[in-house]
């Protein structure tokens, strides 16, 4: 079974809004990440995630699906299929939520800032994307040595 979620990165020029776990957070607390959640019952993956940028940012932006990642979670059973979205022309004002405090981020930076462990290898694969590109496919699991792999299968893509 596969639990459907969402990621979006918002650019701005070179930067992404990335929101910083709040200290309660059980996963991720004080690490940067794309802003995203869980796909609701009767919900679209488009509406999701509009849905959750404005949630947990205040925003509203033009959204568009870069790609999709099948997150090997641990169990056999289960996993995530993450839906993958750009946006651009960020409209509404800034604020903070449960999940955290919301902020612009230079691509470089994201190096020398305490992430999630895929932002780096998602941004990177996102970065030169722009709209009517072909969407990518990915698979996120860790090897036998606990190491993240995240293998992309798109012609144009990258791997790590």
């Amino acid at each position: 079974m596969l639990i459907p979620r969402t990621a979006i990165f918002v650019r701005r020029g070179d930067e992404y809004l990335l929101i910083k776990g709040a200290p309660t957070k059980r996963l991720w607390a004080g690490k940067y990440n794309g802003i995203g959640g869980h796909v609701e019952r009767g919900e679209n993956i488009l509406f999701s995630a509009q849905r959750e940028l404005l949630e947990e940012t205040g925003l509203f932006a033009d959204l568009w699906l870069c790609g999709t990642v099948i997150v090997d979670a641990g169990d056999a059973s289960t996993g995530i299929c993450l839906f993958v979205f750009c946006g651009e022309n960020a409209q509404g004002e800034i604020k903070a939520s449960e999940e955290g405090s919301v902020e612009w981020v230079k691509k470089e930076a994201v190096l020398h800032l305490p992430v999630v462990e895929d932002l780096p290898i998602l941004l990177d694969q996102i970065h030169t994307m722009q709209r009517g590109d072909p969407p990518f496919s990915a698979r996120s699991y860790y090897d036998e040595n606990e190491k993240l792999k995240v293998v992309f299968t798109s012609t144009s893509a990258k791997s790590s």
